[in-house]
């Protein structure tokens, strides 16, 4: 008995240590995939749980660029900054959509993405998203990419999305930029 309490109480604290460096959110909403978790590292100058990534999801592409979206959750009481995005799948950049001479069309968005405190910041076709500038390879409905984003302060915040069939979104990009 007292070799079953030892056990139990030593896997509970396992269990408690290995819970603290990272959190998992696989929670549905409509119009993206139930799949994509999400986990957070961050150096002293940001909190564990600053950020939050709800629902990911990628544009499968057979060729050429193409986007991540998520919902950003803010879980703190400042602001945080996304000052940049990587992912072993392609070269990245946060990009917005503004409009020019009577379209709409996407360009690098300057300063970030700024999740104010509490609150929350959607990326989305046709708004914020990040950008896979040049992917290596085609990305298929089903395929899992994983990214990081850096926040301004040195933490990150890693997590993976599920790519999924979506026709809407054809913006431009920006002249000027390639």
């Amino acid at each position: 008995m007292l070799t079953r309490t030892v056990v139990a109480v030593a896997a509970l604290a396992l269990t408690t240590l290995a819970g603290c460096g990272s959190s998992s959110d696989a929670t549905a909403s409509s119009g993206a995939p139930a799949a994509g978790s999400t986990s957070t590292s961050a150096s002293s100058a940001a909190p564990a749980a600053a950020l939050t990534v709800r629902d990911p999801w990628v544009k499968a592409a057979d060729s050429g660029m193409t986007a991540a979206f998520a919902t950003l959750v803010n879980n703190t009481g400042a602001d945080v900054t996304v000052e940049a995005a990587t992912s072993p799948a392609s070269p990245m950049e946060l990009h917005t959509m503004t409009m020019k001479d009577g379209a709409m069309v996407m360009e690098p968005k300057e300063g970030g993405f700024v999740i104010k405190a509490g609150g929350s910041h959607e990326l989305s076709p046709g708004g914020d998203h990040l950008m896979l500038m040049k992917p290596s390879a085609p990305i298929k409905a089903g395929d899992e990419l994983s990214f990081t984003l850096k926040l301004t302060g040195g933490g990150t915040v890693d997590f993976t999305a599920v790519a999924k069939p979506f026709a809407g979104a054809q913006e431009s990009y920006a002249p000027g930029h390639s």
